[in-house]
């Protein structure tokens, strides 16, 4: 039997705000509890399913552990999806907080627990407001985000049939708290990997010309990979190459035969990733015939820049505006040069995907990935509100919402 137990009477009809929003806090602490790696979110999603039947929301498995919710199915307004990924990630917890993991070498590293605990409020209250939604709304509760493709498992399993528009977002810790992006055109980045590996002649370290030595070569193309982004591509080309590792094991007086070379590249452009393996091949392969060696390049392509459409970005800049305040727009560079999966979405149907301020100095601007980080569950009642105003069910007079913050302060 799961581990993972949820709530006799979640989502109550009739439940106050105040109280809905303190069962999703519990929910998401519980779910940080028992964390599941990407394509292994088995008792989350049976976790997830029995959440939906206590608020009587009728699901489909989608992708085997997804599940695709739907309210209002016969209304005959516009259909919105709203997305929550669910996802953890082989990182050893080092937080000190009471919901750590009980799972050794797994965490809750990126808020995914909040972002399904977020989505899981919101349905909760859309389901109590069901027959003032303009139009039907799906729930996407998402698996494999981290690396796993798992939107684009959920499109090719159809959990976007009949969906006009698509809207997501992530907590971004670098941000400060009621601020937020939302661009026209790329907010994240695409990502891509490469390995090269170079085969040359080994032998003993004091008799280097009897050899072709790979270590050499590999330090060679680590530095004018460096050229591809400053003289190779166009400057308003936003990208990054990085070169991550070099694997060449050998004893301190033997020259090594082999030697490995990993990286990864970012770009705001998908044309770009093309444009940057070309380039990684020519420079790997005309260095290593410099030194000798023989290169051969791998490259392998993972996710595509997210790209907001303009009407639907703006849709959710002005709901941002409601529910956040003036002024919350945050003044970073964009777009930010990690990844996510929601690109798939982005490309399959227009939509908006936004990056949500969790700093709110009290001790959540741990990065995402990191050991120490914790979501900031002040966000939740925050987006579940930007969900149920996407929806076209605005909440109002919350204990929370930016004009009640603002007449407590005064």
């Amino acid at each position: 039997m799961s581990v993972l137990s949820v709530p006799v009477g979640f989502g109550s009809t009739g439940e106050s705000w105040e109280d809905l929003i303190g069962e999703a806090i519990s929910l998401r602490r519980h779910l940080h509890r028992y964390p599941e790696l990407t394509w292994q979110e088995e008792e989350t999603a049976l976790f997830i399913r029995k959440c939906l039947d206590l608020l009587d929301i009728p699901w489909r498995e989608c992708a085997r552990t997804g599940t695709v919710a739907i309210l209002a199915k016969d209304a005959p307004g516009r259909h919105i999806a709203l997305r929550g990924d669910i996802d953890a990630l082989p990182i050893p917890e080092k937080g000190q907080h009471d919901w750590v993991s009980t799972r050794d070498g797994k965490m809750h590293a990126c808020g995914h627990d909040g972002h399904t605990a977020t989505l899981l409020a919101a349905g909760a209250w859309l389901k109590q407001h069901e027959d003032k939604l303009p139009g039907p709304v799906t729930l996407l509760f998402q698996p494999a985000e981290e690396g796993g493709h798992g939107a684009k498992a959920m499109i090719e399993d159809g959990a976007l049939e009949g969906v006009d528009v698509v809207f997501g977002w992530h907590n971004w810790p670098a941000i400060p708290f009621d601020h937020a992006v939302c661009p026209d055109g790329p907010v994240m980045a695409g990502n891509a990997t490469f390995r090269i590996t170079l085969g040359g002649v080994g032998g003993h370290a004091s008799q280097p010309e009897s050899c072709r030595d790979p270590v050499l070569a590999a330090s060679a193309i680590t530095l004018n990979l460096q050229q591809i982004v400053s003289r190779r591509l166009p400057p308003q080309h936003e990208a990054v190459v990085s070169v991550t590792s070099i694997e060449a094991p050998s004893l301190a007086t033997v020259i090594p035969e082999k030697a490995v070379i990993g990286g990864s590249i970012r770009f705001a452009r998908s044309a770009d990733r093309d444009v940057i393996f070309g380039l990684i091949d020519e420079i790997a392969s005309d260095t290593a015939r410099s030194y000798g060696v023989e290169a051969t390049v791998e490259p392998f392509t993972r996710y595509d820049a997210t790209v907001n459409h303009p009407a639907a970005a703006a849709e959710m800049r002005e709901a941002l505006a409601e529910e956040l305040g003036e002024p919350w727009q945050a003044a970073i560079p964009l777009p930010i040069m990690a990844s996510e999966d929601f690109s798939y979405y982005l490309q399959a149907r227009p939509g908006a995907f936004a990056l949500i301020g969790a700093d709110d100095g009290a001790g959540h601007a741990h990065p995402c990935h990191s050991p120490y980080y914790d979501f900031n569950d002040r966000l939740i009642p925050v987006v579940a509100r930007l969900y149920a105003r996407l929806a076209g069910v605005p909440l109002t007079g919350t204990s929370d919402s930016p004009s009640s913050r603002a007449q407590a302060e005064a």
